[in-house]
């Protein structure tokens, strides 16, 4: 016998927990879950009611649609329909039934209650005539699907059923509640129930009537990296309008990423103060945002069955598009969120946001466990690796790591659809959500718009396809049956290359890796894809070399930011002002984008120590960056010339280093990633790494206060001679072994004539590296070593075991090779 509870068919959201999963789906349980036990918590759920399944299968009963139904699918599955046609018979009669007296009244009773509700939670914003209408109110709503299997942690049917947004009447949301019992058949929702393995009728529908938040901004986030799994932090997509944009993959939209763990340690504040202990805010992306959706005033609000819109989609302003959705209180307001609506459900999960156009405050819409990185076996790496390289013909955003190859089939037109090939590289504006069937056939997916969190992505993820979205000319400059080369293996960039290139594939099983007493390090350079090597059981990050973050992610000369004037060339300084657009200084652009990504690359293995070494350009890479050509010196050997330690005390680039400076700074101290060692490169003589030591203490890096070390680069041959003075200056040592051979025995590193010569196993080189291991544990001070020559010479690891190196720095793919190399050299030594 049923209680009187199961009995309901409307629930009030608050009444609803996980219990109530069978009777409401995952999506309305899981909004009764937050009402119901974060309320104190300042989690903001707007409020609404659910129609239960089990009104669905009554009216699916009561319309005597369920032989009809299973008549269609039958059909479909013996061939004698096609999906369009049987998806599309079953929607019709779904959406042509009707309701009984009874059902419509409760609906239309639960409706103008919750419009009363709502009313009295505005009312400190309504004038007096919206007052004297009190009794007439009617609300807009969201009318949302709720499967009853729907959500669950290993099956994602997220996308699979429509929602119906900004309704308002008694007509229009019994209408929409049947639009949406009808969604249960969407062509992309069958076939999912079929790759799941639910039986289609064993599936029922709930439908959530939800407060509608008019957006100014709203968007999705994670609480984990969505491409690589790294559980640690809070990934959040944000863009103009309603969210339907992000989903639909119609628009690139900002990013930000915020690590959960220092996030944790932020002092418990009251709503009346704006401040944090940190800003662990890790990466902050400006997506270009084209369009937004937005209602449509509710006078032109007719009847949804009518095909009037209640939403309608418009063209961005200029400053919305330079401009980031959230600030940072926003972000880490949202962060929080996630990390409490996380630690409740003990799972990973995906979640809806919206920030209202009226009050300005921030919403949990949706929450569902994430579905896709949290069911990956993470234990074992899979690396892809381009054996050759060719012209780049577009680029995105990467989604997973893969490389694929394939023709070129634009799909532009819905008659484009049913002639795609099997193994075509799928190019097009953006996905549909029933292109499902297209997709599963394609070697890769190539979209001009949309986010890391956009239907194609998803699906992409799902399905095990490469994609790159967000190309913005992908479709112009693509061409029907053109070869080309798909690559997600550079990172968060993704390159398609002209041709089908030849690539290779490595798989590593993490508990193959062997322990070693020598600590293994990887080197790192750029922060995007930095994730993926965080599982890696290494000892942190021996090598992080800040050029590449200045190069590619803020791209202009330091003192062309802090000295514009000296730019004369008009084209050069245009291009500076837009990268510096919403940035009062420049200064301020190349501080917060340094510190962006030495952040990020910290917080991969935070807690464990990062060495970041202080830029190390040479004077003619210098001059690549823009503006750089107005600051910098023509010499003859810009290998020997101004170069690391030299550079930073010196006029031309002083206040430059003290931006540096200012950037780790802030890394270490707002930020709150004190595992950050500072590193100088090329450092010639005690005298000179003095003055270097000063500089840093003037911009707010003094040796030794809150814990910071300052390690240097072992590259030249007096830092060894001298090893003892410098010692006394520097907390550790890292050798470089392609200067310090290359000096040791006077052989250009670059030279194609010598390159035979050129071998750090020379004993010559060999001597330098013990002597000064020996001295530096004499003096107390760690050494390690940066370098590919112990993974590529496994004699070389014994050596440096032999000689009792503290550490190893290798780049991330070669971890598991010479962690095998120098686990043998341990085991030989002990012997």
């Amino acid at each position: 016998m049923q209680s009187k509870q199961q009995e309901q068919t409307i629930f009030w959201f608050e009444q609803l927990s996980l219990a109530n999963l069978e009777q409401v789906g995952g999506k309305n349980a899981s909004l009764g879950e937050m009402i119901s036990n974060m309320s104190e918590t300042e989690v903001r759920v707007p409020i609404g009611f659910a129609i239960s399944a089990q009104l669905f299968i009554e009216f699916l009963q009561q319309n005597k649609l369920n032989e009809k139904i299973k008549h269609h699918i039958n059909a479909y599955e013996s061939g004698q329909q096609t999906l369009a046609i049987a998806g599309s018979a079953i929607r019709s009669l779904i959406a042509n039934g009707d309701f009984t007296d009874q059902q419509s009244s409760e609906i239309i009773q639960a409706y103008q209650d919750l419009s009363k509700r709502i009313q009295q939670s505005q009312s400190d914003r309504l004038n007096q005539n919206d007052l004297t209408r009190q009794n007439s109110y009617q609300a807009s709503v969201a009318v949302r699907s709720s499967a009853t299997a729907e959500d669950l942690p290993e099956a994602s049917f997220a996308g699979q059923q429509e929602s119906y947004l900004n309704i308002t009447g008694n007509d229009n949301l019994l209408n929409a509640c049947k639009q949406c019992f009808a969604s249960l058949y969407t062509d992309r929702a069958i076939i999912y129930r079929e790759k799941q393995g639910f039986e289609h009728q064993k599936v029922a529908l709930s439908v959530g009537i939800q407060q509608m938040i008019n957006s100014q901004a709203a968007g999705v986030m994670f609480t984990l990296d969505t491409e690589t799994g790294f559980s640690e932090v809070v990934e959040i997509n944000g863009a103009w309008g309603l969210g339907e944009t992000i989903v639909k993959g119609s628009v690139t939209p900002d990013r930000f990423m915020v690590f959960k763990p220092l996030l944790e340690q932020n002092i418990k504040l009251t709503s009346s103060q704006k401040q944090h202990k940190f800003i662990p805010i890790i990466e902050k992306k400006c997506g270009s945002k084209l369009e937004k959706m937005c209602f449509v005033d509710f006078d032109k609000i007719q009847n949804i069955n009518k095909g009037e819109e209640n939403t309608e989609t418009l063209v961005t302003s200029i400053e919305e598009r330079k401009s980031l959705v959230l600030s940072d209180d926003e972000v880490l307001q949202l962060a929080n969120w996630a990390v409490i609506i996380e630690k409740h459900y003990g799972k990973a999960m995906d979640m809806e946001w919206a920030k209202d156009t009226a009050s300005g405050q921030l919403y949990i819409v949706q929450a569902r466990p994430e579905t896709v990185e949290s069911q990956k076996n993470h234990a074992v790496l899979v690396n892809y690796k381009l054996k050759e390289k060719s012209k780049i013909l577009v680029q995105g955003a990467s989604i997973g790591s893969a490389i694929a190859t394939g023709k070129v089939f634009k799909v532009l037109n819905p008659e484009d659809v049913e002639h795609f090939p099997e193994g075509a590289m799928l190019v097009t504006q953006r996905t549909d959500p029933d292109w499902l069937p297209l997709m599963r056939k394609a070697a890769g997916i190539i979209t001009d718009t949309g986010g890391p969190t956009s239907h194609a992505a998803i699906v992409s993820r799902e399905l095990k396809i490469a994609a790159i979205v967000g190309c913005e000319n992908a479709t112009q400059v693509l061409q029907n049956n053109q070869e080309v080369t798909l690559s997600c293996a550079q990172g968060a960039l993704g390159l398609v290359y002209e041709g089908e290139l030849a690539f290779e594939t490595q798989e590593v099983n993490l508990g193959d890796i062997p322990h070693t007493n020598t600590d293994i390090m990887i080197n790192a350079a750029m922060p995007d894809g930095i994730f993926k090597w965080s599982s890696l059981p290494v000892a942190g990050i021996g090598l992080t070399r800040i050029e590449f973050i200045i190069s590619s992610q803020i791209a202009v000369h330091p003192m062309a930011l802090l000295h514009p004037e000296k730019v004369t060339d008009c084209k050069v300084k245009q291009k500076i002002t837009e990268l510096c657009r919403g940035y009062k200084k420049g200064a301020d652009y190349f501080v917060d984008n340094l510190s962006l990504g030495v952040a990020k690359i910290a917080a991969s293995q935070y807690p464990k120590p990062v060495i970041v070494r202080m830029s190390d350009f040479k004077s003619n890479e210098y001059c690549g960056l823009l503006g750089g050509e107005f600051f910098e010196l023509t010499e003859e050997n810009p290998m020997l010339g101004l170069r690391g330690a030299s550079r930073y005390y010196h006029k031309l680039y002083r206040e430059a280093f003290m931006l540096e400076c200012g950037a780790i700074v802030k890394v270490r101290e707002k930020m709150g990633f004190d595992n950050v060692i500072v590193m100088i490169p090329f450092c010639r003589t005690p005298n000179e790494a003095d003055k270097v030591l000063t500089v840093m203490s003037e911009a707010g890096l003094m040796r030794d206060e809150n814990g910071l070390q300052v390690y240097v680069m072992c590259e030249i041959p007096s830092n060894i001679i001298l090893a003892e003075e410098f010692a006394q200056r520097f907390d550790g040592f890292s050798i470089g072994s392609n200067d310090l051979t290359q000096l040791v025995l006077g052989i250009d590193r670059d030279s194609t004539e010598l390159k035979d010569l050129f071998d750090a196993r020379n004993d010559a080189v060999k001597i330098m590296i013990a002597q000064v291991i020996k001295v530096a544990h004499e003096c107390g001070c760690k050494v390690g070593i940066c370098g590919q020559a112990p993974s590529d010479h496994p004699e070389f690891a014994e050596f440096l075991v032999e000689c009792g190196i503290d550490s190893i720095s290798l780049n991330p793919d070669s971890v598991a090779k010479a962690s095998v190399c120098i686990a043998l050299a341990e085991k030989n030594k002990a012997v």
